[in-house]
């Protein structure tokens, strides 16, 4: 034990001197002293360290002092006892090294360990023979250790199953917080924290629970953190994604197709085309492919964990590129107020072309008079000298495009005629293709229809009869009416065409048109041929 040699008063006094102040201190009423107070620095100790009892407002007629372990005064709690006249003090053996004593009453306990904790008594006796107690408490902590985690489920199913993750070991007065992925966690939802918050509960656990956990132990005078605890979750597979999106490709270049699944562990791929195995693995490469390697091409996917199979399905079509097209027209000498057709020639048998139509280098747009029949057949009714310019058609799949040269075409003036009663214009009609393969469209093309056309007919066969009656237009209300020989194929237009989808054989044969004027009934055949496929 070690006694400070530091004083807590000026000098000393003449023995006359105290008893002149013990004999004022008589006269002070108890309220009017000072309070003595003591102080734990820290109040909250970490086993092993150390612990000073810090003594305020220490009385300067203070005689003899004693500390207690306890909070009373009794013999066998007595710690030191220390005589301040004479600063001699007597320790009790059991703290004899452990502590120090200092002349302003405080106590520094050194080492202190779990039992050293709870109430200590500082009982002092003034030179009045008055008599004074002050308390004071401390608290002693373990340092924790390092905590680790461990789990009730080392492979949880998504969906399926829940985690219980327990943090460990159990200390006592320990507070207990959770990190995933260096993010704290709260109670939520899914989350279930225990009454301590030593054990989190994952309830039904999704793919997104997979991370690093961590568990944090506190106590007043210690922080430790565990190892991160890696989590799984074991999910999937998920309907696999097949890549690139594009369903068309070209011809002569190389085909590589990947398809991805989430899933956790990874899944096994497999590739099929129209039914063969091509690949046992993600990704499906084939170099320099043609219109052979059209097809469908299915991503198979086999997870081994819960015995799962997932498909997707790829529609792939290989195609080539289009060649120019060029243009041809139905007559070369056009005159003002005739119609001409123009028709978008291409050499390829490819059903996915598409076109697009361009007049003095701008793209064309539509009207009641200038229209497409087809997609590769311009009509022009009634041409005016603004018709009269550089026509050309662009050929187009999803893989290339092609324009044909400039077609020009001319409209030249025409000479006004007044038509007696006994003349009529001469009224054609070309099918367009004249031979047209089974499951494709043909178009009746109409040259010449008089402007001042009041109605005109459709009909299957050479006859006029009721039942043969396709469709009619009646100008008085601008209006297409459908007749019993209507397929719902057919197409009319106001000009006078007619087009026909998707042919079959029993469509071959003879089509009339029937025109009535203010002053004539004109009747135009065509002959239709469907070839077989």
């Amino acid at each position: 034990m070690e006694l400070s040699s530091a004083r807590l008063h000026r000098g000393q006094l003449p023995w006359r001197g105290i008893l002149l102040a013990a004999s004022l201190l008589l006269c002070w009423s108890s309220p009017t002293m000072a309070q003595v107070t003591v102080e734990a620095v820290p109040p909250h100790v970490a086993e092993g360290a150390n612990v000073l009892l810090l003594v305020h407002n220490l009385p300067e007629t203070l005689q003899v002092f004693y500390w207690y372990k306890g909070d009373n005064v009794d013999e066998k709690n007595e710690i030191v006892k220390l005589i301040k006249p004479q600063a001699t003090y007597k320790t009790q053996p059991a703290y004899s090294g452990k502590i120090k004593v200092y002349l302003n009453g405080s106590l520094l306990l050194r080492n202190v360990a779990q039992k050293d904790a709870g109430p200590y008594m500082l009982h002092m006796k003034m030179g009045n023979l008055d008599v004074r107690n002050a308390s004071v408490q401390f608290h002693v902590h373990p340092l924790l250790p390092k905590p680790k985690i461990k789990s009730n489920n080392y492979n949880p199913m998504e969906g399926e199953d829940s985690v219980a993750l327990m943090c460990e070991p159990e200390t006592e007065n320990t507070s207990y917080l959770w990190r995933r992925n260096g993010q704290s966690l709260s109670e939520g939802d899914r989350l279930k924290l225990s009454e301590d918050n030593r054990t989190l509960t994952l309830l039904s656990v999704v793919r997104n629970d997979t991370g690093d956990y961590e568990c944090e132990t506190r106590n007043p005078v210690s922080t430790s953190r565990s190892y991160p605890f890696h989590l799984e979750i074991t999910y999937g597979p998920d309907v696999p994604i097949i890549s690139p999106s594009n369903t068309y490709f070209r011809s002569r270049t190389d085909l590589s197709l990947f398809c991805h699944s989430a899933a956790n562990p990874p899944a096994q791929y497999s590739w099929f085309a129209n039914g063969e195995l091509l690949s046992s693995s993600q990704e499906l490469f084939i170099p320099n492919i043609t219109t052979n390697n059209s097809g469908l091409y299915t991503c198979f996917i086999h997870y081994f964990v819960t015995g799962l199979n997932k498909t997707t399905v790829k529609n792939i079509e290989v195609l080539e590129p289009v060649t120019t097209p060029s243009i041809r027209a139905t007559k070369s000498d056009v005159k003002e107020r005739d119609s001409v057709h123009l028709t978008c020639d291409f050499n390829s048998s490819d059903s996915t072309i598409a076109f697009r139509w361009f007049h003095n280098g701008k793209g064309m747009e539509f009207t009641d008079r200038v229209f497409l029949i087809q997609d590769r057949v311009l009509s022009i009714s009634h041409a005016r000298k603004e018709d009269s310019g550089a026509y050309q058609c662009e050929v187009y799949n999803a893989v290339s495009s092609k324009r044909s040269d400039p077609f020009q075409l001319n409209i030249r003036p025409s000479l006004t005629i007044y038509w007696s009663s006994s003349t009529m214009p001469e009224v054609t009609v070309e099918a367009v293709p004249p031979h047209v393969d089974k499951g494709r469209s043909v178009v009746l093309l109409v040259h010449d229809m008089p402007e001042k056309v009041q109605s005109f007919s459709w009909y299957k066969g050479e006859n006029m009869i009721e039942r043969n009656e396709i469709a009619r237009f009646l100008k008085s209300n601008k209006k297409i009416e459908t007749g019993p020989a209507y397929s719902g194929r057919e197409k009319i237009y106001q000009h006078g065409s007619l087009v026909f989808r998707n042919v079959n054989k029993k469509d071959e044969g003879t089509y009339m048109l029937r025109i009535k004027t203010e002053n004539f009934d004109f009747r135009a055949l065509v002959h239709v041929h469907v070839n077989p496929k």
